[in-house]
């Protein structure tokens, strides 16, 4: 299995405090429409920790009957409890996610022991392909190079999602052992594939699934000029986007367009005026609006 190219981290779209799951099958064939060649239901961007386990396997179960296997489906299972995570691990696997992302548990920040068993006990368990979730921003600590190398042993282990902000830590992953490293974060995809990375977990292409496409595809195929031109148009796009929390503007964003409506769960709450004009701003300006 290959995890490369662009894989969209959903977001979940609500409705009257209800998950749409109408309005999210329609995301699922927009962004199959605009090339990706995969789908990360449940992930940060899906606002996983404030739906229920049955909303969260229903929302796995929606994005793969809705796909019907014409891209590849990661579900976002991970949890702080490693036997939380094993148990929605296997019951993703069993609706039929090709492959788990497992984020560093967050909260109780194990120690780099810790995270060693606890991720090799979600693979060993659930035995399922499994990417490992680098973003100590979130979860509060990092999944250190040693550790990523040791869990590259593991069959189940397949490939890790930088997120922690750092190009470097891609080459020294890769100088260490031979594990796929993903770029998890839209703004450093080129800097990323350029010492090794394959491509990206994207919040933006939520929106603009086909331009994200173009250049990952750009780049991976050698016209490095055509992927430097489309990450300068889009380059304010990404940062914008996490203006504030994620997936707060990418989810303003798509109601600007009217793909979904303007939506969230507590703790998350709309963008602030001030905020969602220069988000508004710059999607004119980059031609999204």
């Amino acid at each position: 299995m290959e995890i490369k190219g662009v894989i969209t981290a959903l977001i979940t779209p609500f409705s009257k405090g209800c998950v749409d799951y109408g309005e999210l099958k329609e995301i699922v064939e927009m962004q199959i429409e605009g090339g990706v060649s995969g789908l990360l239901p449940m992930g940060t961007t899906g606002e996983s920790p404030t739906l229920s386990t049955t909303e969260h396997l229903k929302v796995i179960e929606t994005v793969i009957n809705t796909a019907k296997n014409r891209v590849l489906i990661m579900a976002g299972t991970g949890a702080n409890s490693t036997a939380e995570a094993v148990e929605l691990t296997i019951q993703a696997k069993d609706l039929g996610a090709d492959c788990s992302l497992q984020v560093t548990p967050y909260y109780n920040k194990p120690t780099q022991e810790g995270l060693y068993r606890h991720f090799s006990v979600v693979a060993d368990e659930a035995k399922i392909p499994t990417i490992l979730y680098n973003v100590p921003g979130r979860s509060g600590v990092e999944i250190a190079i040693d550790t990523v190398a040791r869990l590259s042993q593991n069959e189940n282990i397949i490939a890790v999602k930088e997120a922690a902000g750092s190009v470097e830590r891609v080459s020294a992953t890769l100088n260490k052992c031979d594990i796929t490293v993903i770029s998890g974060d839209d703004s450093l995809t080129i800097p990323m594939m350029s010492v090794g990375g394959t491509g990206v977990i994207s919040v933006a292409s939520n929106l603009i699934p086909s331009e994200i496409v173009s250049l990952v595809d750009a780049f991976a195929s050698g016209n490095v000029l055509k992927a430097k031109e489309l990450h300068q148009k889009y380059y304010q796009f990404f940062k914008d986007i996490f203006i504030e929390t994620n997936p707060i503007p990418i989810k303003e964003a798509m109601a600007m367009k009217g793909l979904i409506k303007s939506e969230y769960r507590l703790p998350l709450c709309p963008m602030s005026d001030k905020n969602r004009e220069i988000l508004k701003q710059t999607m004119i300006d980059t031609g999204i609006l």
